[in-house]
C-alpha cells in the first residue's frame, strides 16, 4: 500500500528541465560498453524528456548509435527504464541498509535521513527517473521495484516504531510519518542541481528537519 502512495510523486516532476549528464562511472557494471552508453543516454534522456516524450532514436544518438543498434542490447524502450530503476532503488535501499547502523533510533533515523538525501542529491538525474517515471513500468517490472520500495519504506518505518516504543519520538501515525520522511529527500531529484548546495549538506539539514518532525 504504502509504495503505491509513494507512486503519486510521479506526478511531480513533470516538466522540469535536468540539466546534469549522467557519469558513466555509475554504470561500470554494465557490459559491454555498448549497452552502457545507451543506458547513460536513457537516463539523461528520461530525465530532460521525461519518459513518454523520449524516443528510440533518441537514446541511441545519445549514445551515437543507430536506432537499431538499441535493440541488440535491449527488447524495448520500458526495459532500459527497468535497469536503471531497479538499479537506483538497490543503490538507495543498500544507502539506508549502511546508514541503520546507529546506536539509537536518533541516530540512525539521522544517518538515515541524511544518506538518502545526499544519494538523491548526488544522484539527481538517476533519482529523477527511479522515482518519477515508475508509471511507465510493466506491470511486472513495477512488481519487483515495489518490493524494494517496501523495503525501504520498512527501514524508516522500524527506526519510527523503535522511537516510539522507547519514548524518543512523538509518532501518531507511523505510515503517514514514513511517506513524510520519505519525501523530504525524494522531493531533492526533482529540484536539485549542483549549483543550489552541496549533497552532504543538504543531507544534514534534512536529517535535522527529520528529527524534529518526530521528535518527542
Amino acid at each position: 500500500m504504502l509504495a503505491k502512495r509513494l507512486l503519486s510523486f510521479t506526478n511531480l516532476g513533470q516538466g522540469v528541465n535536468v540539466s546534469a549528464v549522467t557519469s558513466p562511472l555509475v554504470w561500470e557494471h554494465v557490459q559491454p560498453p555498448a549497452a552502457r552508453r545507451l543506458l547513460t543516454g536513457a537516463v539523461d534522456a528520461f530525465a530532460e524528456r521525461g519518459f513518454q516524450a523520449t524516443t528510440t532514436r533518441d537514446i541511441a544518438s545519445r549514445a551515437g548509435m543507430s536506432p537499431a543498434a538499441l535493440y541488440v542490447h535491449y527488447p524495448s524502450k520500458e526495459r532500459l527504464l527497468f535497469e536503471i530503476s531497479l538499479y537506483g532503488h538497490q543503490a538507495a535501499l543498500e544507502i539506508l541498509t549502511k546508514a541503520a547502523a546507529g546506536a539509537g533510533p536518533a541516530d540512525r533515523l539521522q544517518g538515515m535521513v541524511s544518506a538518502f538525501t545526499a544519494w538523491h542529491a548526488e544522484h539527481h538525474t538517476i533519482a529523477r527517473v527511479v522515482q518519477y517515471e515508475l508509471a511507465a513500468l510493466s506491470p511486472e517490472h513495477f512488481a519487483e521495484v515495489a518490493t524494494i520500495r517496501r523495503a525501504i519504506s520498512a527501514l524508516i518505518e522500524r527506526v519510527l516504531a523503535d522511537g516510539v516504543a522507547d519514548g524518543s519520538f512523538a509518532v501518531d501515525d507511523l505510515h503517514g510519518t514514513t511517506l513524510a520522511v520519505l519525501s523530504l529527500a525524494i522531493d531533492v531529484a526533482r529540484w536539485y542541481s549542483p549549483s543550489r548546495q552541496d549533497p552532504a549538506e543538504l543531507g544534514a539539514l534534512y536529517a535535522d528537519l527529520a528529527l524534529r518532525m518526530v521528535q518527542a
